[in-house]
């Protein structure tokens, strides 16, 4: 039910013909309004979460601090949505998993991390060497054939049919790590 035929019902039995022009248009119109405004307040509410909002985008990356980012790298809609959804949802403490999955964000799927242990006089002969030095310094290890974006019905008519590239997952990457360590990028 729509709300022009919401609105007819709401009008006293019988003292108005709700075919008559003048009322049924003017019940259309009133209607269609408040369709439109119904759906506007439905579509506000896909904004609430960073990775499906289109309306306010720009604010979302304002408030997580990616606007120059996303302009920096020329980012279509899914990749500035993604970059905001992964800023946005970033916890206090990042795992090697939600590295993984920041890389598959960004069109990396199957990337791994490497981590550098320090040697002791545990290790083995066959262990490689590391200093206490490396502890903080990791490695993450991308598909050479990742970084590739297609466009999707969310796209703007502005947005590349695809795109490639390493420097935004890279930069995400460093935006998200732990400040006191250093990232390695290596391409498999």
């Amino acid at each position: 039910m729509n709300h022009a035929e919401i609105l007819g019902r709401l009008l006293p039995p019988g003292a108005f013909d709700l075919t008559a022009p003048n009322i049924s248009n003017e019940l259309e119109a009133e209607g269609d309004e408040l369709d439109a405004a119904w759906a506007s307040a439905n579509n506000l509410l896909n904004e609430i979460n960073p990775g499906e909002s289109y309306l306010l985008l720009p604010d979302w990356e304002r408030v997580t601090g990616l606007a120059a980012f996303a302009a920096t790298y020329n980012l279509n809609i899914a990749q500035r949505q993604a970059a905001v959804a992964s800023k946005w949802y970033q916890r206090a403490v990042i795992s090697i998993p939600d590295f993984i999955q920041l890389a598959a964000l960004y069109g990396f799927p199957g990337a791994t991390v490497t981590t550098f242990v320090p040697s002791t006089c545990n290790s083995t002969c066959n262990d490689a060497l590391y200093s206490e030095a490396d502890r903080f310094c990791w490695q993450m290890n991308l598909p050479v054939g990742g970084g590739m974006f297609l466009a999707t019905c969310n796209s703007s008519c502005n947005d590349a049919l695809g795109s490639w590239g390493t420097g935004a997952v890279e930069n995400a990457i460093k935006l998200a790590r732990k400040a006191h360590t250093t990232v390695i990028f290596n391409y498999v």
